[in-house]
């Protein structure tokens, strides 16, 4: 392994719900899993959604949000970078499948360095997950 994969555990309240979200919308492989938990490949790193009691779900469209571009972007959420056109194939799937925006798809700093497209979306849990594409992919940590 050349470079080092990304590992996050989440809550689910659903395991059922969570595996139909993660395969059949987002294209996941399902990996590993044990009677409370399932390892997911997204995109070569390892998510694991992890069964809680509804009232132990932290996060999700309840949780704080900051005001960015005039949306409130919630403050904890997971995602992948995605190359552009990948983005956009995503943004289609994603209305393809009737999948609700949290945050419509926009593009940020348009013509600027660090011109961005993103999206927000939850799980049935209520996980925030952003998608994002850089017209430069370069251009990722540059100010």
């Amino acid at each position: 392994m050349s470079r080092p994969r990304f590992h996050l555990a989440f809550p689910v309240t659903e395991l059922d719900a969570a595996e139909r979200f993660y395969v059949n919308t987002l294209g996941c492989r399902v990996g590993r899993r044990g009677e409370r938990w399932i390892d997911f490949d997204f995109s070569g790193h390892q998510i694991t959604a992890h069964l809680v009691d509804e009232a132990a779900v932290a996060g999700g469209v309840s949780a704080p949000a900051n005001q960015v571009d005039g949306k409130a972007v919630p403050t904890r959420h997971f995602g992948l970078v995605l190359d552009w056109s990948g983005w956009e194939r995503l943004v289609t799937a994603l209305r393809d499948r009737d999948v609700q925006f949290l945050i419509e798809p926009y593009v940020r700093f348009e013509g600027e360095t660090g011109e961005q497209a993103t999206l927000f979306i939850t799980d049935p849990s209520g996980n925030c997950l952003e998608f994002k594409a850089f017209r430069n992919s370069q251009a990722v940590f540059e100010t």
